[in-house]
């Protein structure tokens, strides 16, 4: 059997793999599949750093090479059929009329920080572990609003205030709310050059009070199927390439994320969108005989950034998700979480 190319991508509002719809799909295996989903591996960016960024970063500055290394990491992910969270998170910037404080012998150091669109005074202590290329006992601190530089002779770590927050923990609980879900798979490489439509309205829609944030995850797919997983087929059976099973996988996993973040009618979503996705998913679901798949979307413990909400989902660190296609449409229930295995995670 010959297995199609996948069609040419055409110009697309959002970001996503539905440019490679097909009215009909070839077989995979007839016998019902069944789909466990997993995180991977996840990881944070301020989309707000680079949205908007005419000029390159100047990689002669500290904060210029991270700045350059972020967008080079974003820009990665556009050859990758990776999802992405669009979290917003209350404004929160380093204080820097504040006072700067170090504990007693030993690299206990204080922030003062601002937070919210009232700029209410708060500060966080985290305790600094010396890099290996140091050469000074205590680095030299230095603030801006949105970034952190700590120099220690030998080398210059930098760390915006989310980093900062995430890396060392704190108590602040400020939700983590998901506004968007998308694709990173993206010619055009938007997302790497803050040039996404989608989110440039969603940064309008919440103003200067909020701070948009991009999740990036990468899933990992496990087939339950009397045949086995298509993308292990035997070479003499001619399996889909492994491409076009990862995009069906990811537009079917994107789909349920979208409606269990943005509910049942999404603000952010035109009406092609929709119909498109709606064709895409009914001919991916015919095509693997999908019967139902999992989600487990639990991510690494970074403080109170891993408690996902959304307006339609309550703040949690770990989503578990029952899912199946139905009409063109995602269907999703959360499950009940499994009780904690004692000595350990669940």
């Amino acid at each position: 059997m010959n297995f199609p190319e996948p069609a040419a991508p055409s110009p697309q509002p959002y970001a996503g793999s539905l440019s490679d719809s097909f009215a009909t799909l070839p077989q995979r295996t007839a016998a019902p599949q069944s789909w466990m989903v997993r995180v991977a591996d996840a990881k944070f960016h301020w989309y707000d750093l680079i949205a908007g960024v005419a000029d390159k970063p100047d990689i002669r500055d500290p904060i210029g090479r991270y700045m350059r290394r972020m967008q080079f990491e974003l820009e990665a992910t556009a050859e990758r059929r990776h999802l992405f969270l669009a979290v917003t998170r209350p404004r929160v910037r380093f204080d820097i009329t504040g006072v700067v404080q170090w504990g007693f012998f030993s690299l206990k150091l204080t922030l003062p920080l601002l937070l919210g669109a009232d700029e209410r005074k708060d500060a966080i202590t985290v305790e600094l572990k010396a890099p290996f290329a140091a050469t000074m006992k205590k680095p030299t601190v230095t603030l801006t609003d949105t970034f952190l530089s700590l120099h220690w002779g030998g080398t210059v770590e930098v760390f915006s205030v989310h980093d900062l927050l995430q890396t060392y923990g704190h108590t602040l609980k400020l939700p983590s709310k998901v506004c968007y879900v998308g694709q990173t798979r993206d010619p055009e490489g938007r997302l790497g050059k803050g040039r996404l439509g989608a989110l440039h309205k969603l940064r309008a829609q919440f103003g200067m009070d909020y701070d948009t944030l991009i999740l990036v995850l990468g899933m990992e797919v496990t087939v339950n199927c009397a045949e086995g997983d298509a993308a292990a087929l035997p070479h003499n059976l001619q399996p889909p390439p492994a491409d076009i099973l990862q995009a069906e996988r990811m537009d079917v996993i994107e789909a349920a994320l979208i409606r269990y973040f943005e509910g049942s009618a999404p603000r952010l979503r035109p009406l092609d969108e929709r119909r498109a996705r709606g064709e895409r998913l009914t001919a991916v679901q015919a095509a693997n005989h999908l019967a139902q798949y999992t989600i487990d979307l639990e991510l690494a413990d970074t403080g109170f950034y891993t408690d996902l909400c959304s307006e339609v989902v309550s703040a949690a660190r770990r989503h578990l998700l029952s899912c199946y296609i139905a009409d063109g449409q995602a269907q999703v229930a959360p499950l009940p979480l499994p009780a904690p295995v004692k000595g350990g995670k669940a």
